[in-house]
């Protein structure tokens, strides 16, 4: 599983890495675009600005072929512009010139000039311009193309109704850039290389806690639930998000598992407690059954002694399962009857049922005034009186008992305390526990699980301070007003 994860992330590194060079590569196809089209544009329109000027040149003398002909000021001229490529030579064979002029009749022949037979290079020009009437209307430049190369063309118009073509070779104007356009895919393909290893690299340090996480998963999934992602030297925003609230889930996890593996310890040894304690009724109830059956109680007081030790193990039985009932509704979190309760009256009155049960035994309360909270009173009389019960089963009549409540910081704190033999630390630490009870002595076992339940039904906490030889305390602390069940 741990493979299968890593694949996922080394995808997912590959699609980041494929979509960064996938943007810098368009963004460098636009950028070359429309730096070779600028380029372009201007060459060209340096290109057309020089045969503008030299067309209106013509144009404005008002010359007739004849006379351009006749002046032989323009030898010079006749030079540099005629093409150099002697009349009858291959033209395959020798360089394109830079720039082309001849003279054109109204059908586009080309015509002599200067006493010299038209070269190749003209005629092609003539060639190629079709209607040299349009092309001297229109004010822009076209391209034609002579002999395969292309040239930027116009034409004037003479008064004699001849036509002068001016061209430009465009040749060099597309060399450079298609040298551009070389040089520029080649710095773009270098950067996109570079950009991919440092996008690689980039991303797998980033993508390093994504990694933590898998193989924490991975090793929680295997059993080890302590594991937790690591916090990484340079983490991002995002990633240090989603890390704390893996752990906070991790952590939550843990715990939900350890609660459940605690509750089904807990579960399985009530059961079991709870099969202890009422087999041991149900055995006694079924031998004196049988005793009865099979005629061995004949006399009349040995039938009444097994009447009411089944009469006792049938109430015993009936009182442990009604507290077993009391703690499935106090697990279940039961709705609670709120209302304005005096402590401190609960206090004393629990006080005159331990004087009433055992007048010998010295009882001191300590509840000065009216001490009210928000509670269920039924429940805090339960819970006075299973403290008060756990006194009398497990301490000797004579030994002084101590009950007080107080309201202390927003809280009442009731206690009872009595000065018996105490309780080792083993034995505290487990006395709130079901069906426990220290030294295997007298109850059921589920008297201060029940208040322990109660109190925490009220959102109040239970303690219990003891020592061998010192007595025990035990310790309710009660919100005067507990929050509502959402």
């Amino acid at each position: 599983m741990r493979r299968i994860h890593r694949h996922g992330v080394h995808s997912l590194r590959a699609k980041l890495t494929a979509a960064n060079v996938a943007l810098l590569a368009l963004g460098i196809v636009l950028a070359t675009a429309v730096s070779l089209m600028g380029m372009r544009h201007y060459l060209l329109g340096q290109v057309d600005t020089g045969l503008t000027r030299m067309r209106d040149s013509v144009g404005s003398a008002r010359l007739t072929l004849r006379q351009i002909d006749s002046l032989s000021v323009l030898s010079v001229v006749s030079d540099r512009l005629v093409s150099r490529v002697p009349d009858g030579e291959d033209t395959g064979t020798r360089p394109a010139p830079d720039s082309i002029f001849t003279a054109v009749d109204g059908r586009g022949a080309a015509l002599t000039l200067f006493g010299v037979e038209p070269t190749g290079a003209q005629r092609g020009l003539a060639e190629s311009v079709h209607d040299p009437g349009a092309l001297a209307a229109d004010a822009d430049p076209h391209d034609v193309s002579v002999h395969g190369d292309t040239y930027r063309v116009t034409a004037a118009r003479l008064p004699d109704g001849t036509y002068i073509l001016l061209a430009t070779s465009t040749e060099a104007l597309h060399r450079g850039i298609a040298k551009a356009l070389k040089l520029d895919l080649a710095v773009g393909t270098l950067l996109l290389a570079l950009l991919a290893c440092l996008t690689l690299f980039s991303v797998r340090r980033r993508m390093r806690p994504l990694e933590d996480m898998v193989e924490t998963s991975s090793a929680i999934a295997e059993g080890d639930l302590t594991r937790r992602v690591p916090s990484s030297h340079h983490p991002t925003q995002e990633v240090e998000q989603l890390r704390l609230a893996l752990n906070s889930m991790l952590h939550q996890v843990e715990t939900a598992y350890r609660t459940r593996e605690r509750s089904a310890t807990q579960l399985r040894r009530f059961v079991a407690d709870a099969s202890h304690e009422l087999r041991t009724p149900l055995s006694a109830i079924r031998g004196y059954l049988q005793l009865y059956e099979q005629g061995m109680l004949v006399e009349p007081q040995e039938r009444r002694r097994a009447w009411d030790r089944m009469n006792g193990e049938v109430d015993r039985m009936g009182r442990l399962v009604d507290e077993l009932l009391m703690l499935a509704r106090l697990d279940q979190r039961p709705e609670l009857r709120l209302r304005g309760v005096d402590v401190s009256a609960l206090v004393r009155d629990s006080a005159q049922d331990l004087r009433a049960q055992q007048p010998g035994r010295p009882v001191t309360v300590e509840a000065e005034g009216a001490v009210v909270v928000r509670a269920d009173e039924s429940g805090l009389r339960q819970v006075l009186g299973n403290l008060v019960a756990n006194v009398r089963t497990h301490t000797s009549a004579e030994v002084p008992v101590r009950l007080g409540v107080e309201r202390v910081d927003g809280v009442v704190r009731l206690s009872v305390r009595d000065e018996g033999p105490g309780l080792a630390a083993e034995d505290a630490a487990r006395v709130f526990d079901r069906f426990f009870r220290a030294g295997g002595g007298a109850g059921s076992g589920l008297g201060l699980a029940i208040v322990q339940g109660v109190v925490e039904a009220h959102g109040g906490e239970v303690g219990v301070r003891t020592a061998p030889g010192e007595g025990l305390t035990v310790t309710v602390t009660l919100p005067v007003r507990p929050a509502e069940p959402a």
